[in-house]
């Protein structure tokens, strides 16, 4: 008996911006509104208008999936209804605010997750987003703006999109349209041009996204690139000397109960994933099991070893007296080719041991190459970011 053939997976593309208002959502339906046209089985799975009259405008004609209500905490609150689209089964899906945080008691934490199994489900996705949502950019927007954007996206499901469209305006252009009422009422926008929304501000935050997606086309471009034979020559792998390759990239991230591993495990990502390279993150217990540290060390480096996972950064927990000794000779058992450490803080005295920690793996990992990572300083106190 044959099996019945399995249903390819669904395909994904992103309409990245900078900032709200950057028209995201209108070329999203823009685009939904020519598949309709051209014969395609396209529904709006979810849609925010944000009161936005051209936008909301082009969502005429569209089928539009009603949201589900939420109760939680003796509220109601609108979330996308994913099993309903699932039931509709449709060819294409359009879903606005790909890093949206669902309502507690929803069926998956995040818009993404629900994104994940409308593809999983064979239907293709049409989503947006901006720039400062991605994990990996996390510490560099704040840096930027001051503001600690808590909704994020891991890099790995954005690599999994087939398609990344930037959807650009200039930072003048977008603070005109600020001005004029284009994307918040008078009020808000007010706040956001004392805030966020400075020219400066929108200037770094459009260079992150011109660079993001640039990244993104050559990595497309690399893996879409077909192997290339000289005219005239037929390649008889049998009879072919070994090719001599550059050795891979291998990146190791030292993860303690500092709350800067958080940062050097984007700050590892990100590297690892603009080289191709494979990465660590391992932590080094003078005990034989994390149930042995005291609780409030055990908690930080457990947070810390789940935030590598979900990453998708394979993790280690070794034992040793010695954490630079452990350290390099993980790595070098292991091809490792960089290694990144956390600088500590001077003012600590309780943690001089690390910093002789960090000089020891450079003395040891002579064959590596060692980057010690300074903790970043804000010049505003952090604000949250949905």
């Amino acid at each position: 008996m044959s099996s019945a053939p399995r249903r390819r997976a669904g395909r994904l593309k992103v309409f990245l911006g900078y900032a709200a208002g950057v028209g995201k959502t209108y070329q999203m339906l823009e685009e939904a509104q020519q598949l309709k046209d051209g014969g395609a089985d396209i529904v709006v799975g979810y849609f925010e208008p944000h009161g936005r009259r051209d936008t909301i405008a082009r969502l005429e004609g569209l089928e539009l999936i009603p949201r589900k209500s939420v109760d939680y905490r003796g509220h109601s609150f609108e979330e996308m209804d994913t099993e309903a689209i699932l039931r509709r089964a449709p060819a294409i899906c359009a879903v606005d605010e790909f890093p949206h945080t669902n309502v507690p008691g929803s069926p998956r934490a995040k818009r993404w997750e629900d994104v994940l199994v409308l593809l999983e489900a064979g239907i293709d996705v049409l989503t947006t987003m901006n720039v400062q949502h991605l994990e990996s950019l996390n510490d560099r927007i704040r840096e930027i703006s001051g503001i600690q954007v808590r909704e994020t996206i891991p890099d790995w499901v954005v690599k999994q999109a087939d398609e990344v469209v930037l959807v650009d305006l200039t930072p003048g252009a977008l603070l005109n349209r600020l001005q004029r009422g284009s994307v918040y009422g008078p009020e808000k926008a007010q706040r956001a041009m004392e805030n966020f929304f400075k020219e400066p501000t929108l200037a770094a935050l459009r260079e992150l996204a011109l660079r993001q997606t640039a990244h993104e086309v050559d990595v497309r471009h690399a893996e879409a690139a077909p192997p290339t034979v000289p005219p005239g020559v037929h390649a008889t792998p049998a009879a072919a000397p070994p090719a001599t390759a550059a050795e891979p990239e291998r990146i190791l991230i030292h993860i303690t109960a500092s709350p800067a591993s958080a940062a050097l495990i984007r700050r590892g990502r990100r590297v690892a994933d603009y080289l191709k390279a494979d990465c660590f993150a391992v932590c080094v217990l003078p005990c034989a099991a994390l149930a042995e540290l005291p609780r409030a060390t055990r908690d930080a480096v457990e947070s810390h070893l789940d935030f590598a996972r979900r990453l998708h950064i394979e993790t280690h927990v070794l034992q040793g007296q010695d954490d630079a000794a452990t350290l390099v000779d993980f790595a070098r058992r292991n091809g490792v080719t960089q290694i990144f450490l956390a600088k500590p803080r001077r003012r600590l005295l309780p943690l001089l041991q690390k910093r002789q920690t960090a000089m020891r793996a450079v003395a040891l990992a002579k064959d590596m190459q060692v980057i010690i990572v300074a903790e970043r300083r804000y010049a505003t106190a952090a604000q949250a970011q949905g």
